[in-house]
């Protein structure tokens, strides 16, 4: 049966197919020459809710300088107004936050304080920018440039010959929520800022941002301004200030502008730690940094375009999680007290819901140092102010989002090696997050619907329940929660097996089949359930309630730990994938994958999340579903799909569907576009796809995979020549469709063999990922 659908499926659109990959001839460029930075476009994204910063940043920076044009989460493609350079941004995410101390270069009087009004014009002509730096011309006949270390933004302004050189540092407005703010005139060369906000999607608690900055020469003049009053000479306010050059003969303004999270001595630290160099200097060592990271993936073959694309990419997987503490290693913790980092990098915003299906496994592959100090900086949140978080920005939790993410976020840490030294000390915290509820006092929720999950074995969906705290509530999307419950329970369940706390483990693993108490059978799919434990909402799949951002068609496959169990819920192997089937419109995505990408599964803007029967590319919970076929014998199908996912990923502004969410979207295209993908995200397995590349090198971190490196081959693959029919695991055949953590540590080569057609390969029952017990 498997082998006559697959090739009455496959040969009717094979050679149709989109040209993803180069084709031979095309192959113009076997390696990469000049630097890798120079492949890497930080304005993809920039545009179409994709919500990505062009500024300046280095790996996992605390600072990213970055221009804001009035979009909510800071610079949007298609404006044409910078209203000031801001030292905080988060990549692609999809709410206000961050934008403190917009910085803006002016001439002449300064009559304006509300930066919607004095914001300068550009054109994207006069405009570039590369990892670790950006540059604009303004309308103003000024020119900006940016760059940063981890802890400062260094900026260089060139005047036109004027005595009214300004720099407006604007305290009072960002993209968040003001709270308060202000600014002092410390000496002729200094301004200091205090910072409070708020906000988010919904709003959270203030959290607080120092900033000093200092100036390359002395002020002809300066001062602020509170509202609308500007006041000549004084050196303190709660709006902004400004200071002034004279530009006649040496037309060049530089700054450094340190952050600290702690406290005014943190900053004055932080810029004696990283300030002082040349705007030249600094730019080159980020330029550095960046070449290092992205040097530890090399790739041979592919488009000039798929190379920029997967670089890009590459590079967004390293802009977060972000620098929390201080050069001297003190940090705010969570219970807003001071705390200091012992022989650890403190590292603090936590997009869990998203990034713990891709993200946090990319960077223990290539950024394993760090990825270790930020799982140590996740069980340090807990034991600062009694619980782990959900979605933390800065020292405050948001609540932003559902279910239980900080569990296969350090449950990968601990199959990954990385919490070597304080297993125990992690698993305490898990444990307690998942047997139980923060207290009302606590601003964070947790596993908010854990008392009804644990009796009743799903999380009810309550519509109309008051909200408890900020930002988002389990219980308004309880079937959805009742899924990533399970799935975070199977995987505690792994880790509690693996620590020798057994009954913990039969515990939890049975906890992981609660999946099963929201399947309906009147509809063959999960279904949210009331407080009485009826199902509620529609009975059509598309319709239903009770989902976050995804409908029951789209997270009927988030079972990662018992695809089998799922599949027999369906009615079988054959059910599921003619199910499959109609969800990535496969006989239309065999005739043309690019259009069908783009026309049947994006099916509206990047918030379209409801009211759909297909797969959503552009969003989170769809991020596995394509690795299913994996499971169901048809493993050549997860190729197509996730090959025609990857056209929506181009170098252009729209190059990004969806939010990137931290680096979230950009790890899949990164981790996909290799063949190497984390199907039960929490554990130690990664399925197996064609790669796009001929070949891809990864350098690894011996103290972690003691390989060194892995290279993964798949010469001549192309559009038509995609399909797998053998793999070789360091010289010896391998059936299975998955590797684990444990054969990755001492791999050295993974190679592909591609053609035309689908073979055997993968198709026998033995070669499906493993069911989690």
């Amino acid at each position: 049966m498997r082998g006559t659908r697959r090739t009455r499926l496959c040969l009717a659109g094979v050679m149709a197919a989109s040209a993803l990959i180069a084709t031979p001839a095309a192959r113009a460029a076997e390696r990469t020459d000049g630097h890798l930075t120079d492949l890497v476009n930080p304005f993809i994204g920039s545009q179409d809710e994709g919500n990505t910063f062009p500024g300046a940043a280095v790996p996992f920076g605390m600072v990213q300088l970055s221009p804001d044009t009035g979009h909510s989460t800071g610079y949007d493609y298609t404006q044409n107004r910078i209203r000031g350079f801001s030292l905080v941004h988060l990549s692609g995410v999809g709410c206000r936050i961050g934008g403190d101390l917009p910085v803006l270069p002016t001439t002449g009087d300064v009559t304006q304080t509300d930066y919607s009004q004095y914001a300068a014009g550009f054109s994207h002509q006069d405009e570039t920018a590369s990892p670790g730096y950006y540059r604009v011309g303004l309308s103003s006949g000024i020119r900006a440039e940016l760059t940063a270390t981890e802890r400062t933004g260094v900026q260089r302004y060139t005047f036109p010959a004027t005595g009214k050189a300004n720099v407006l540092l604007n305290a009072a407005q960002s993209l968040h929520k003001a709270v308060s703010s202000t600014v002092e005139i410390l000496d002729d060369h200094t301004v200091r800022t205090e910072i409070t906000g708020r906000g988010f999607c919904r709003d959270t608690g203030p959290y607080t941002v120092h900033t000093i900055t200092r100036f390359s020469r002395p002020f002809t003049a300066y001062g602020t301004w509170d509202g609308k009053t500007v006041t000549p000479g004084s050196r303190s306010g709660h709006g902004g200030a400004y200071v002034r050059f004279d530009t006649t003969e040496d037309r060049t303004v530089e700054a450094t502008t340190a952050l600290s999270y702690v406290d005014a001595g943190g900053a004055a630290g932080n810029l004696r730690a990283e300030g002082g160099r040349s705007f030249d200097a600094v730019r080159e060592r980020a330029r550095e940094q960046w070449e290092k990271r992205l040097a530890a993936v090399q790739v041979r073959g592919g488009t000039g375009t798929l190379r920029r694309t997967f670089y890009s990419s590459l590079y967004r997987s390293f802009l977060a999680p972000n620098i929390g503490g201080d050069a001297d290693g003190r940090y705010l913790g969570w219970d807003r007290r001071t705390h200091r980092a012992d022989g650890f990098t403190y590292y603090q915003n936590w997009s869990l819901w998203d990034t713990y299906r891709t993200q946090a496994q990319l960077l223990a592959l290539l950024a394993p140092h760090e990825a270790r100090d930020m799982a140590r900086s996740v069980v340090a949140i807990a034991e600062d102010g009694g619980w782990l978080p959900k979605w933390g920005y800065g020292p405050v939790e948001t609540n932003v989002m559902s279910g239980d993410p900080v569990t296969p976020f350090l449950t990968t840490a601990y199959q990954t090696g990385l919490l070597k030294g304080f297993e125990e000390r992690a698993y305490r915290a898990l444990k307690k997050n998942a047997d139980g509820v923060p207290p009302a006092d606590y601003p964070g929720i947790g596993r908010e619907a854990n008392a009804e999950y644990l009796a009743q074995g799903f999380a009810p969906f309550i519509k109309d329940r008051p909200l408890a705290k900020l930002g988002d509530s389990d219980y308004h999307h309880g079937a959805s929660v009742t899924l990533e419950y399970a799935l975070a329970d199977a995987m505690l369940a792994q880790m509690a097996r693996g620590l020798g706390h057994e009954a913990d483990a039969d515990r939890y693993a049975a906890r992981a089949q609660n999946y099963r108490s929201i399947f309906d059978p009147s509809t063959g799919f999960f279904r949210a359930r009331d407080a009485s434990g009826a199902f509620t909402g529609s009975a059509d799949p598309a319709l239903g309630t009770g989902f976050h951002e995804g409908t029951a068609w789209q997270y009927q496959w988030l079972v990662p730990q018992d695809v089998p169990g799922m599949v027999r819920l369906i009615g079988g192997e054959r059910a599921a994938n003619e199910r499959l089937d109609s969800f990535f419109a496969y006989d239309r995505l065999l005739a043309d994958p690019a259009r069908t990408a783009r026309e049947v599964w994006v099916h509206g803007n990047a918030y379209a999340y409801y009211n759909a029967d297909k797969y959503n590319p552009m969003n989170e919970p769809d991020l596995i579903a394509p690795y299913t076929y994996l499971a169901t014998g048809q493993p050549w199908k997860t190729t197509d799909v996730v090959h025609a996912a990857l056209t929506l990923f181009t170098d252009g502004p729209t190059g990004m569907t969806g939010n990137d969410d931290l680096g979230t979207m950009s790890a899949w295209n990164v981790l996909s576009s290799i063949g190497l993908f984390p199907i039960q995200p929490g554990y130690s397995t990664w399925g197996l796809s064609t790669p796009v590349f001929d070949r891809v090198d990864l350098t690894l971190d011996r103290r972690y995979w003691p390989s060194g490196g892995l290279t993964i081959a798949a010469p001549g693959t192309s559009a038509t020549d995609r399909y797998i029919q053998t793999v070789r695991a360091d010289g010896t055949p391998h059936e299975r469709t998955y590797l684990t953590t444990g054969a990755l540590r001492s791999l050295r080569s993974l190679a592909f063999t591609v053609g035309p057609r689908p073979s055997e390969w993968g198709t026998s029952p033995e070669a499906a990922q493993p069911v989690l017990k």
